[in-house]
């Protein structure tokens, strides 16, 4: 009998995600206890048992950007790293009663909730839309990293090449990994920065923080910021877990958009991943193929692979979403992106 329950013994919750090829870092406690205490994130936890063995894990995050009267118009659930299930009939059973609990529990103040696919579930599909998760196509670059340094920089466009070639030789760029927490908030002011130019919120600084706090003592994270001229100029944010390297967040100082520091910075983070014996590096998505997108331009500039694992999307309120309708649309781009 499968039964499914909202509190997993942590070492058992390792364990699966540690043992499973597809397990990703967004699976981890580490990760779940970053979002647990960050302002306008609240993670839950759900697993199909069998037994007492482990079948499926399924790890919502729901994001609030308003409270008061439009908390339940901002309010959406992510499952960043997916739904993670054995193989086999039993682990598909497993996710079969696992959706079945998740989208009849009492209480769902998200309007929807969104499964960020980070490999293939094609053979999971019939099930995930048979209880209401839409299949959407997303696309996104995996960078193969398990190559010389040679191999790498070949792999890469060539005016990308010229760009970083010629900021090396000018020497004004310096790429370092950030040590100190106090440098946080200097890196979330670059990111501030890039998220207000785009029109596109930003979590609260608290994420950062407990991203530093919990994850960078156990090399979980990365944060490395580039220097024009002594001037802070780039940012890039990255996850760490197993041989996978995921591209979380990134900002750029506009002033310095005349100077290629974001491939410089982009470079010395790829160069580093391959002499770590990380194998790929996951730019955590490049948007609809269909739909215009100016950062999808910048990471298809550095030669990975192109995949096409999409979202599923379950709308729990489609009522609410046909009532409040010219509000929706005017808050979209907020809590869709």
């Amino acid at each position: 009998m499968i039964t499914v329950a909202r509190e997993i013994a942590e070492k058992e919750w390792v364990r699966f995600v540690e043992n499973h090829p597809g397990g990703n870092i967004f699976h981890t406690p580490e990760m779940f206890q970053v979002f647990a205490r960050t302002k306008g994130y609240r993670p839950e936890l759900w697993g199909a048992h069998q037994e007492g063995h482990l079948l499926a894990l399924l790890i919502p995050v729901k994001i609030t950007l308003m409270n008061g009267v439009l908390r339940r118009l901002t309010t959406r659930s992510v499952v960043f790293g997916s739904i993670l299930y054995e193989s086999g009939a039993a682990g598909r059973d497993g996710v079969d009663k696992l959706l079945q609990a998740y989208t009849h529990a009492p209480g769902q103040d998200s309007l929807f909730t969104e499964l960020r696919n980070k490999s293939d579930h094609e053979i999971l599909q019939p099930i995930l839309v048979r209880h209401g998760f839409v299949f959407e196509s997303e696309i996104n670059y995996l960078i193969r990293l398990a190559r010389t340094e040679e191999e790498l920089f070949r792999s890469i466009g060539n005016r990308t090449r010229k760009n970083i070639r010629h900021g090396l030789n000018q020497g004004r760029v310096k790429v370092e990994e950030v040590i100190k927490k106090e440098q946080v908030d200097l890196c979330f002011g670059l990111l501030k920065q890039s998220y207000e130019a785009a029109k596109v919120p930003l979590a609260h600084i608290s994420l950062f923080e407990n991203a530093f706090d919990l994850l960078y003592p156990k090399g979980m994270v990365r944060f490395t910021l580039a220097s024009l001229d002594e001037n802070p100029a780039a940012l890039s944010v990255d996850l760490i877990y197993k041989d996978t390297i995921y591209g979380w967040f990134g900002g750029i100082n506009r002033a310095c958009g005349h100077h290629p520091v974001h491939e410089l910075l982009m470079w010395d983070l790829l160069k580093w991943g391959s002499h770590n014996g990380y194998r790929t590096y996951d730019f955590g998505g490049a948007g609809k193929p269909e739909e215009k997108y100016g950062v999808r331009d910048f990471k298809a500039k550095f030669g990975g692979d192109l995949v096409s694992f999409g979202r599923n999307k379950y709308i729990h309120s489609p009522l609410l979403l046909r009532l409040c309708e010219g509000t929706y649309k005017a808050l979209r781009r907020f809590i869709w992106s």
